[in-house]
């Protein structure tokens, strides 16, 4: 198997933060203890751990649409939330867009440090999830979307996301699986 790094996208404060309402919270956090089994199984192989955050701006102009400002750069809102396993060794990576690759040195960091596969954990599988699995790709990493590790506002948007790039004309370099299936992996 190639090098593996396991990004977590967006898994912070404000989106588990009951009294902000958003939609997706009650399925972002049935995907935390397998994102946390699957930290454990990187730690001990010694592969990296990426933790990409939401850090916009007040003014940001994604904000002048429907979505309200969340997870401002600097405050608490914008942090992983505790419930997951982040170590200080572990690559805390605020980003200003939807990618983890966009505007950051996360694709020069990963090389540096030998990683060949992106695994992506994280919310929503159909927005920043998806973007960050196409950009690695876009900068020639292998590319694994974790589908029980990832959601969606609806388990309905979850799974149509997930079933529509089961089967891409990118397969190997770009798969979807479960994170059982992702570690069964001969090599592994």
């Amino acid at each position: 198997m190639s090098k593996p790094a396991l990004l977590i996208i967006d898994m912070v404060r404000d989106t588990f933060d009951d009294s902000k309402k958003f939609p997706i919270t009650p399925f972002a956090r049935k995907i935390i203890a397998p994102i946390n089994n699957l930290i454990a199984i990187f730690r001990k192989h010694g592969w990296p751990v990426v933790f990409s955050t939401d850090a916009f701006k007040q003014e940001d102009f994604i904000f002048t649409g429907r979505m309200k400002p969340h997870s401002l750069a600097g405050t608490r809102g914008a942090e992983v939330i505790e419930d997951l396993d982040m170590r200080p060794r572990d690559l805390w990576l605020p980003k200003p867009r939807f990618s983890a690759f966009f505007n950051t040195d996360l694709a020069e960091r990963l090389r540096a440090d030998g990683v060949s596969l992106c695994a992506v954990a994280g919310i929503a599988t159909n927005f920043c999830v998806l973007s960050t699995v196409f950009d690695a790709l876009c900068s020639d990493f292998r590319a694994v979307l974790l589908e029980d590790c990832t959601a969606a506002f609806s388990e309905e948007v979850h799974s149509r996301t997930v079933d529509n790039y089961r089967r891409n004309p990118l397969h190997p370099l770009f798969r979807v699986c479960t994170s059982g299936e992702f570690v069964a992996e001969p090599g592994f």
